[in-house]
């Protein structure tokens, strides 16, 4: 019996299991800019690695602001690469078409996460968040009007750790327990889009899994077997309480 839940956030409740980065490309690939697969994908994972090593996103820092960043990042890569050059006028109309078109796309998605996330919260369940994140997804959850529903959030950049270490998992279940002390892990159930980040480490901690089925960043074939559950839409996750 399932009591509580522990979401991801990122490529979860967001994007639905479609990781963001080929979000991302979706968008490149929508307002025709001319670049390859492979070209987007090195100036993507100059972004993120960018982003890692340093202090650029700020606590404050909502996520337009911080899509604003990564886009910039992308398209600087892409220009110094020789990639794609443009002037500065078609950069700048690029630049803010794609912000817009990803912007707006996220804010339809969040409609859906927050008519489900209510419903957990009528049935009394409680709920925590564990997310690798740039050390502002508090300001992100409120910018999407989700951050109540949470009676704890564990991110990454504030505790030093990063999935898939399950330690970030068990401070999660330490967040739950404060709210209901005789708590079992197989009572908790962890949502994620990524076997290795988020169900994996949540199995080892003897919890139950749902993984939302999406498209991933990497080609692989993933084991199926693995979770609990697999989800395509949040709305599912209402059938496991």
């Amino acid at each position: 019996m399932i009591k509580a839940i522990l979401f991801d956030y990122g490529a979860t409740l967001d994007t639905f299991g479609q990781h963001w980065g080929m979000v991302i490309w979706h968008a490149y690939e929508h307002l025709s800019i001319p670049v390859t697969e492979a070209q987007y994908r090195d100036a993507y994972v100059y972004g993120e690695r960018t982003l890692g090593a340093n202090d650029i996103i700020k606590p404050t820092d909502t996520f337009l602001t911080t899509l604003n960043v990564k886009i910039n990042l992308q398209f600087d890569y892409l220009r110094d690469s020789k990639a794609w050059f443009p002037d500065e006028a078609e950069r700048i109309a690029k630049h803010d078409a794609l912000v817009e078109y990803l912007y707006s796309g996220l804010q339809n998605n969040m409609g859906h996460t927050r008519c489900i996330l209510s419903q957990l919260r009528e049935k009394n369940i409680p709920m925590a968040l564990v997310s690798n994140f740039y050390g502002n997804v508090e300001t992100v959850l409120a910018e999407m009007k989700i951050g109540d529903f949470f009676c704890d959030v564990i991110e990454s950049a504030q505790v030093g750790i990063r999935k898939p270490d399950s330690r970030l998992y068990a401070l999660g279940v330490e967040a739950l327990r404060r709210q209901d002390a005789t708590l079992h892990e197989s009572e908790i159930l962890v949502v994620g889009d990524s076997i290795s980040k988020d169900i994996l480490p949540a199995k080892s901690l003897g919890c139950k899994t749902a993984w939302f089925k999406g498209e991933g960043w990497k080609k692989e074939k993933v084991d199926e077997a693995i979770p609990d559950f697999i989800v395509m839409d949040l709305a599912q996750v209402l059938g496991f309480i």
